[in-house]
């Protein structure tokens, strides 16, 4: 079943607006590369698992395996490495808001690499959403200037970002080079996983493993939902409008995230948070706004 670009919006900004969550409970007595590398390496045995038993091959040639390495090592191996390790010094929603700035990174790389044009209207929108996600994590920020473990943790989050928006060209490339979603997906995942493996052991930690329930439940809900389902949903939609629109993802997702932190955290609401909130929509809306059809002078 064909799914719109709002589908394939709205999947990954909703599931990766729990998983800034669900991130924290993965933090516990579990180093952070270890958990990235196990659940990539459960991502990559479901997808594998999926595309055998509905008969898509895994099969890629040497040039091919070499860019499903590249796209491991930045969009699944040490982005979230770094993702983890800025949630291990900050706030899940510090994070999220360093990870928005997205938004400006992948037009300009689609303009170096692709020769993608860059609009007014992007800047726009992306300075609108990503200032509206400033101001419902504002505390934060202000908090953050005063370095400690907050600056650690906003050198990971930058750090992780300009590494996930090399991954989304570099996924770009794959797709229009005609490697499928899935499939590249489960390589990619297992790359990495390795990568992440890798991390772990030049950093000297200790391969741990925490069997209360709730390392296990989000372990299998990053896995699943979080992997394999948000990152089809997203890969597709970023082939279907390029990385530039599909990068908007990473606006909406904060203010999903506050939802979640109001409902279950006691999140206290003011007018600076609503601004944002009201700000960050409305960049997501021009975002995704086709630009208007010019009819040819009769």
């Amino acid at each position: 079943m064909r799914i719109g670009a709002i589908g394939l919006f709205a999947v990954p900004s909703a599931i990766w607006g729990s998983t800034w969550l669900a991130i924290k409970y993965q933090l516990t007595g579990v180093a952070p590369e270890v958990s990235v590398a196990y659940r990539f390496a459960l991502a990559a045995a479901l997808l594998a698992a999926w595309c055998l038993g509905t008969g898509r091959s895994l099969r890629f040639s040497r040039r091919d395996h070499a860019y499903l390495v590249a796209v491991g090592v930045t969009l699944f191996g040490l982005n979230y490495v770094g993702v983890y390790w800025a949630e291990h010094f900050v706030t899940s929603g510090l994070v999220a808001v360093l990870f928005s700035t997205i938004v400006f990174l992948n037009p300009i790389g689609m303009r170096l690499f692709f020769g993608t044009p860059l609009t007014a209207r992007t800047f726009v929108a992306a300075a609108m959403g990503v200032a509206g996600v400033a101001l419902l994590f504002l505390p934060e920020l202000v908090e953050a200037r005063g370095g400690g473990t907050a600056a650690y943790g906003i050198a990971f989050g930058l750090g992780a970002t300009i590494i996930a928006s090399g991954g989304n060209l570099i996924a770009q490339r794959n797709q229009r080079a005609g490697i499928p979603t899935l499939a590249g997906n489960a390589w990619g995942m297992t790359y990495g996983a390795v990568v992440a493996a890798v991390a772990a052991s030049v950093h000297g930690v200790d391969w741990t493993f925490d069997a209360h329930p709730g390392y296990l439940l989000s372990l299998a809900y990053l896995a699943l939902f979080g992997s394999v389902i948000a990152f089809g949903a997203y890969l597709t939609l970023l082939r279907r409008i390029g990385a530039a629109r599909a990068a908007y993802t990473a606006v909406a997702t904060p203010v999903i995230a506050l939802a979640l932190s109001t409902l279950f955290e006691g999140y206290r609401w003011t007018w600076v948070g609503a601004l944002g909130v009201v700000l960050a929509i409305a960049g997501n809306t021009l975002a995704l706004r086709r630009p208007p059809v010019r009819r040819k002078a009769e």
